[in-house]
């Protein structure tokens, strides 16, 4: 009874100017809106601008994330975190009392869902809150981190953030990674199959739903790993290199990252199950040839997403290489003067070195025909170097459209999908009934996706600006 009588209430209010012409006015009856928001903490609630239960955002220009064009002079309607109506602005009615945002001149798109997000970098093992600070004031409101240095310390953050406690994206933990012999000895090299699965059970018990094989990983491995691993309602993506895409989609991998550069299929002289062989393919592939397509195709018939890391790629090209003031500013001083020592390096290299150039070209393009193919392609930024948490995602943005993607296509691949491959029907884009997670733009988006004015994540809006202003120097510290 009370729950009825709530949304009678809220009907009431929603419906006190109702138009007409107005079919989304009616409250979703399938949503449980009495349910209530994660309550903020102080140290939290001062990074909100907007924290009322009903807001209402009118006049912005929308990309939904589903793929579409955008339309313009909208109004959204969000209530306890949901979004609520969503519709022309002349067609529904504001609601009195309420708080009212007026966005003419600015553009909403779905939060962003970072799937290769971590939480570490190059001789960082754990930067989670700093980490997360960046990736909320950038926009992006979900991440997967795709293999863990610390996964401990990762579970932690995550039910901090899940709290309310501190601030960031919902974290979708991953396990340690996964390799071979020869691999990386901070990671998991397996002993036999009974090592494989106590880690896969330990970690899943803690809540872990993501485990990642790294380069040395050897088939039969990847067999235990998988099959382990969806046993306990998890899953497993790879940066391959002694299995190949081939071998590791028909073994029943989930997810490839990478791309073209993580492609080992089409090496000379590779050895079965070692990460071996030469790399001439990467200069001389014909992306549209016959192999290339099969490949793809066998990966969209196996449902096996693939994963784009353009800005990291693009920051080991020198005449690209370039890190911009706010990333500077943020970042410590032994990671600034890190950066400028490989500039010096950079800037002494006599050839423009067309040749990784043309590399990230043929990267994109095999990124760009999995799509058109109808392929789930996702994107994360892969932090290192200068490619920061979150600022690295929007770059990712601008990269794939000078990939040739259309802006409503990047969209749709930095958030929908994203939420596809993590199996969460609540995020990724902007419509009635969904979670209301977004970003708010200023101005046009058509080049880039850095004028973050507002980040709604659960119905809050947080301020941006402010978080990156309390960054200043820290980025690094843990």
């Amino acid at each position: 009874m009370k729950h009825l009588t709530f949304i009678l209430l809220i009907v009431t209010i929603l419906s006190c100017k109702q138009n007409s012409k107005s079919e989304l006015i009616v409250l979703n009856s399938d949503i449980n809106f009495t349910q209530k928001r994660t309550e903020l903490n102080q140290n939290t609630l001062k990074y909100v601008k907007y924290n009322s239960n009903i807001i209402v955002l009118t006049n912005a220009t929308v990309f939904d994330g589903k793929g579409n064009s955008a339309k313009e002079n909208q109004t959204l309607i969000v209530v306890n975190g949901y979004f609520q109506s969503i519709g022309k602005s002349s067609e529904i009615d504001i609601p009195e009392n309420t708080t009212i945002i007026n966005l003419k001149g600015k553009t909403i798109i779905p939060g962003i869902v970072g799937v290769h997000n971590h939480l570490h970098i190059p001789q960082f093992p754990f930067i989670g809150e700093t980490a997360s600070k960046l990736y909320l004031a950038s926009g992006v409101t979900t991440i997967q981190t795709c293999g863990s240095a610390s996964p401990e310390e990762e579970i932690e953050l995550s039910n901090k953030i899940e709290k309310g406690q501190i601030i960031g994206p919902n974290i979708v933990t991953s396990g340690p990674y996964f390799t071979g012999k020869g691999g990386n000895p901070n990671m998991i090299i397996p002993r036999d199959a009974k090592h494989i699965k106590d880690t896969i059970q330990y970690w899943t018990k803690k809540g872990v739903r993501w485990f990642k094989v790294y380069r040395n990983t050897i088939p039969n491995d990847l067999e235990i790993i998988i099959n382990e691993a969806h046993k306990h309602n998890a899953k497993v993506t790879g940066h391959l290199c002694s299995i190949t895409f081939e071998q590791a989609t028909n073994l029943g991998i989930d997810g490839i990252e990478h791309g073209l550069n993580s492609t080992s299929d089409f090496r000379r002289n590779k050895t079965f199950g070692i990460c071996d062989g030469s790399r001439e393919y990467i200069d001389e592939i014909i992306i549209n040839s016959e192999k290339v397509r099969q490949l793809h195709q066998l990966m969209i018939d196996k449902n096996v997403f693939l994963t784009s890391t353009l800005a990291i790629y693009e920051a080991s090209i020198p005449k690209r290489a370039f890190a911009d003031k706010r990333t500077l500013d943020v970042m410590l001083p032994f990671l600034v003067a890190q950066y400028q020592e490989r500039r010096k390096q950079y800037d002494s290299i006599n050839s423009d070195n067309d040749l990784r150039e043309k590399r990230l070209k043929r990267i994109m393009d095999f990124e760009y025909q999995f799509f058109k193919m109808g392929g789930t392609l996702t994107a994360g930024v892969d932090a290192g170097r200068h490619v920061l948490p979150g600022f690295g995602d929007q770059r990712n943005f601008e990269l794939l459209k000078e990939a040739g993607f259309k802006t409503e296509e990047v969209i749709k691949i930095m958030t929908s999908n994203g939420a596809k491959v993590l199996s969460n029907s609540e995020i990724g884009t902007v419509e009635k009934g969904k979670k209301a997670d977004f970003v708010v733009i200023e101005g046009n988006i058509e080049k880039d996706i850095r004028n973050v004015e507002l980040v709604f994540k659960n119905g809050y809006g947080y301020d941006p600006k402010l978080i990156l202003r309390e960054m200043k120097g820290k980025f690094g510290i843990e």
